[in-house]
């Protein structure tokens, strides 16, 4: 309990009453009464304030999700158990987590919507923007009540916990749900790679159609029908892929894209490896993923074993929504060498970093047994600030350092994809904005080449 302005201003006048009192001595005594009177006003009042903090009801109504980067509305229902007595005035601060983003507060509630017999309550709503992902917590509101006289302030907590679950923003999936791979490929931009060979799986005959490959004739099916029939085939299906997500300091930068907010490498890897997931699991493959980079049971660690099938999109977004990146050290080694103990069957695994020169002598070894057993795409994301840096035109001495050493280091990063690609493992660079298009075509090529 504190004294309120209005109180600190009748003190402030009786103080120099009493000054004025060593002057005038009438003054004196209307200085001593109003003393006596002022005592006790202060007391009562102050005791019920007291009384009002149980008299007061909270509860919050919230929706229990929401997409990273919407916005969303909150409710507060404030009640009274008793209309008796209220406060004079009553401020609220809803005390959301730091994830959320509102500047509404402090909020003056209307005391005669909560007397009033027909509402019986007061209701504020604010809104709210989602910034980070995860499982966030409403635990508290604060009110800060006026006495019945004005003269004291008290600030009591409320509780009325909530939780909400932050998302990744998935309007491009929602915007495509429904939808064939065919206007997958025409939504998104996306390049229409064309089948080679007959080395898929046979979907069905149909007849032959003007511009139709002679080489697609099913002969046999022709005699028998005495007409042209073509044979038709589809992407393999049943295949495996596994997700690889460095939640460590090589994707924890953030990067800007026009006309958007600044935001973690990270966050768009994940928005891009959930894509590609709900068109691998189109393709009748199952799914799975790892982030590595952190302990066990941490928010930079998360095991999902693959699964197929569309009804297992929600358990592979619920298991990854809340996973985080962090300025910790991460081992691409070590989990390439988790995944090799934990994988059964031939797998596409595609492990999303960003990859030094170093990282060629320091994965040597592994790349080895996985490529023996699994196929590998070594996906990494392009530092703007490197290519920013060799594409300038220096104006001094220290800039032409810079813009060398950041030529040379990109060179060598491109050295070392040539290497791994000719070595037999798959590799892409892509910029964070076109990350998830670069996967799905690369996705698409694989399937459609047979290389799984």
């Amino acid at each position: 309990m504190k004294p309120s302005p209005s109180l600190f201003i009748i003190a402030l006048i009786w103080f120099f009453l009493g000054c004025t009192g060593f002057f005038i001595n009438q003054i004196t005594l209307i200085w001593l009464l109003s003393g006596l009177i002022l005592l006790p006003v202060l007391i009562i009042d102050a005791v019920l304030l007291r009384f009002f903090t149980d008299t007061l009801e909270v509860r919050r109504f919230i929706s229990p999700t929401l997409a990273q980067g919407d916005n969303d509305r909150v409710k507060l229902e404030i009640s009274a158990k008793r209309n008796l007595l209220l406060p004079s005035k009553i401020l609220l601060w809803d005390i959301h987590p730091p994830s959320m983003e509102t500047d509404v507060f402090p909020a003056i509630i209307d005391k005669n919507e909560i007397t009033n017999p027909q509402t019986k309550k007061s209701i504020f709503e604010y809104n709210i923007t989602a910034k980070e992902r995860g499982h966030w917590f409403f635990h508290k509101t604060e009110l800060l009540l006026s006495s019945v006289l004005g003269l004291w302030q008290l600030k009591v907590k409320k509780d009325c916990g909530s939780s909400i679950k932050i998302y990744p923003n998935f309007r491009k999936i929602k915007s495509m749900a429904g939808m064939d791979i065919r206007g997958l490929l025409e939504r998104s931009g996306l390049k229409n790679i064309r089948m080679r060979g007959n080395g898929l799986e046979f979907s069905s005959l149909r007849d032959y159609q003007e511009g139709d490959s002679i080489r697609a004739i099913d002969w046999r099916a022709t005699s028998r029908r005495q007409k042209a029939i073509i044979r038709e085939y589809q992407e393999e299906q049943d295949q495996q892929l596994l997700f690889l997500l460095d939640t460590g300091y090589r994707l924890h930068r953030y990067d800007k894209a026009p006309n958007e907010e600044e935001r973690l490498q990270f966050d768009k890897a994940l928005e891009a490896a959930l894509l590609l997931s709900w068109v691998s699991l189109k393709h009748g493959d199952s799914v799975g993923a790892l982030g590595f980079g952190g302990e066990m049971n941490s928010e930079t660690y998360r095991w999902v074993s693959p699964r197929k099938g569309m009804s297992s999109f929600p358990l592979l977004m619920n298991s990854l929504y809340d996973l985080h990146s962090s300025s910790s050290a991460s081992s691409p080694f070590s989990a390439l060498e988790e995944t090799l103990a934990k994988l059964k069957r031939r797998t596409f695994i595609i492990l999303i970093s960003n990859f030094r020169e170093e990282d060629g002598e320091s994965l040597s070894w592994i790349l080895k047994h996985i490529e023996r057993r699994h196929l590998l795409l070594l996906v990494s994301i392009r530092e703007k600030e490197s290519e920013y840096l060799a594409s300038r035109s220096p104006k001094n001495r220290d800039e032409a350092l810079e813009t060398a050493a950041a030529f040379s280091y990109i060179i060598s990063r491109q050295n070392l994809y040539k290497k791994w690609e000719n070595s037999g493992i798959l590799s892409l660079e892509a910029s964070a904005e076109d990350l998830s298009a670069a996967l799905i075509n690369r996705y698409l090529e694989v399937k459609r080449t047979g290389l799984l």
